[in-house]
């Protein structure tokens, strides 16, 4: 496919002979679509035993009823997180193992490297509580870190070398995590039942979102993510990768070999690895422990940041972590698998730097192409003239293969959903498939050249020796004001205005053709204000999954546990406070 486009560009630029700058644009060109078009295939892959009914599990996933043998750890690492919304995830998780009859093979560690005497006060007294609720079978323990040298993967390192030994595995949940009994149970005895099984990951649905943002990506994950998912799985076998998250780790093979090298020199690309999970796999895989990937299993889920601001905060993390990893890939002992995960996880971000780069090229040879005069005869003595001649049949392919290999796994998603819909007999389910991923589609177009420009920024600034740092993530929180979203975004909107403009003078057709980029930037700052906002009736709807229409009972029970939680916690600090009241009258 790379080749294929690769040379149909190269007709199109080499229509007399091609100047260097004409190189460069086939150069960048060709690699961004190499890029594309490795997602599409392996999105492509994935799909094909999905529609089969084949599951793309790599490993053996026995169901719940079975006994298990050996003990788990729940180990829930926060930082700032919610007291309430973690303290209702453990109730549900307590509540639906113990209803199985498991709950005394699952004890759980709510590791925390909150910062404040204040916070970590609140933070104790919330989860006492929940000790103190629970009790009897189910254990809950609770321990913040003085120092929170290496951040998360410090943190689960500190619990493996302090209490790993008595536990056959562990499962790590993110503050916006909640995962079923049924699910947990399931992976503890998929692990029992295979000794070479390092780590099994699942892949978590997203859920409860409010705003318009969290709605599209929560539905494209369900339409896209499981051929997606499912691809990986293909061709990475039991070589997969480790998300961080909502997944179940054999403790002695993580203790035994992936500890996490200190890189040299400072941040950005020394220190610490932020974004340790890509490399615990590499890790897991060189010591010969199997790395699974689970697709099949339900009950796993995960929320996504409220706003397109949250996204990008977290995005600038995740671009600083994954090219730290290119000081890994050449190293001698990586496994070849392994070596592939860390590059293409780079590779996510400086791609879109090559896109930017593509586009700026291109703007300067349209710009060329209308201010210079054509050159009819070359330096070589000749007696005729050589008229340029463009192909414009090559060009049509060019945008019609491009535009195939983007919308291809939006395609197949949809024609998953449609299969479930036509399975489970839902009533207007197709036209509401075909609508959302119309919507779908038209956001991530405007998504795409913001993106684009944010990450090629984060690359910059990496590249510069700026380091991100750690901040606590925003889980939910009021709508973003119009203003605030505009003061965020203008530069991005400047560059929209500056390319518009350029492309206007340069050739009315050009705008045209750069008009899916333009107006993303120039209307991005209105697009993370439209897109934090509450999502209304209409696009709710649209934009629904199986899981917003019947939520599963574990999420129910979440949000109920935490509702309770929130006005527990909040009668103990009104308590509090009017206790210190009393006091000071007394005094």
């Amino acid at each position: 496919m790379t080749f294929a486009f690769a040379y149909e560009l190269y007709g199109v630029l080499s229509f007399v002979q091609m100047t260097p700058f004409q190189l460069l644009f086939l150069v960048l060109s060709t690699v961004t679509f190499a890029w594309i078009s490795v997602g599409t295939l392996s999105a492509a892959l994935g799909f094909l035993p999905l529609f089969a009914g084949e599951k793309a599990d790599t490993i053996a996933i026995p169901d719940a009823d079975g006994p298990l043998e050996k003990r788990c750890a729940l180990l829930f690492p926060v930082y700032h997180e919610d007291p309430a919304r973690i303290a209702g995830t453990i109730s549900a998780i307590a509540e639906e193992l113990t209803s199985l009859g498991k709950a005394g093979s699952f004890d759980v560690f709510v590791l925390s490297d909150t910062r404040g005497a204040d916070a970590g006060t609140a933070e104790e007294a919330a989860y006492a509580a929940l000790a103190r609720k629970l009790g009897g079978e189910f254990r809950i323990y609770y321990r913040r870190r003085i120092e929170n040298t290496a951040r998360k993967a410090g943190n689960i390192k500190d619990w493996v070398e302090r209490f790993g030994a008595a536990y056959e595995t562990f499962v790590i949940l993110d503050g916006d995590s909640v995962m079923s009994g049924v699910a947990l149970v399931r992976l503890a005895r998929a692990m029992e039942a295979d000794p070479s099984a390092g780590l099994i990951q699942t892949v978590p649905k997203l859920i409860g979102g409010e705003t318009l943002l969290q709605k599209l990506m929560q539905f494209a994950a369900n339409i896209y993510g499981p051929s997606t998912a499912a691809g990986m799985a293909f061709w990475s076998q039991d070589q997969g990768n480790y998300w961080g998250h909502n997944a179940i780790i054999r403790t002695a093979a993580f203790a035994g070999a992936a500890g996490l090298p200190h890189l040299p020199g400072p941040p950005p690309f020394g220190g610490h690895i932020m974004s340790h999970d890509f490399v615990e796999a590499m890790l897991l895989q060189r010591a010969g422990w199997g790395v699974h990937m689970a697709p099949s299993i339900e009950g796993s889920f995960e929320s996504m940041p409220p706003a397109l601001t949250d996204l990008i905060v977290r995005d600038r993390r995740w671009s600083q972590g994954n090219i730290q990893h290119l000081a890994l890939v050449a190293k001698s002992g990586v496994p070849g698998m392994g070596r592939l995960h860390l590059l293409m996880g780079a590779l996510s971000y400086i791609i879109s730097a090559i896109w930017a780069g593509s586009l700026a090229v291109g703007l300067v040879l349209a710009l060329q192409g209308q201010q210079l005069l054509p050159s009819y005869f070359t330096d070589a003595k000749t007696l005729f003239p050589i008229w340029p001649v463009i192909d414009p049949g090559a060009a049509m392919r060019l945008f019609l293969a491009t535009m195939a290999v983007v919308l291809l796994p939006k395609v197949l998603g949809l024609a998953l959903e449609m299969k479930r819909v036509q399975r489970a007999r839902e009533l207007f389910g197709i036209p509401r498939a075909v609508a959302g991923v119309t919507t779908e589609t038209f956001f991530s177009m405007l998504f795409a050249p913001i993106m684009m420009m944010t990450q090629t920024s984060s690359v910059l600034q990496i590249l510069l020796g700026r380091d991100a740092g750690w901040k606590a993530q925003r889980r939910d929180g009021a709508a973003m004001d119009l203003m605030q979203a505009i003061r965020f975004h203008w530069p991005h909107m400047l560059v929209g205005v500056v390319v518009t403009i350029v492309c206007w003078e340069t050739s009315p057709g050009l705008l045209i053709w750069m008009s899916p980029v333009v107006l993303g930037l120039v209307l991005s700052g209105p697009i993370n204000w439209l897109t934090s906002q509450e999502a209304g009736p209409a696009m709710s709807a649209v934009l629904s999954t199986p899981d917003d229409r019947a939520p599963a009972s574990i999420v129910l029970r979440a949000l109920r546990h935490t509702e309770i939680w929130e006005d527990r916690l909040a009668q103990a600090q009104r308590a509090e406070a009017a206790a210190g009241d009393r006091e000071r009258v007394a005094a």
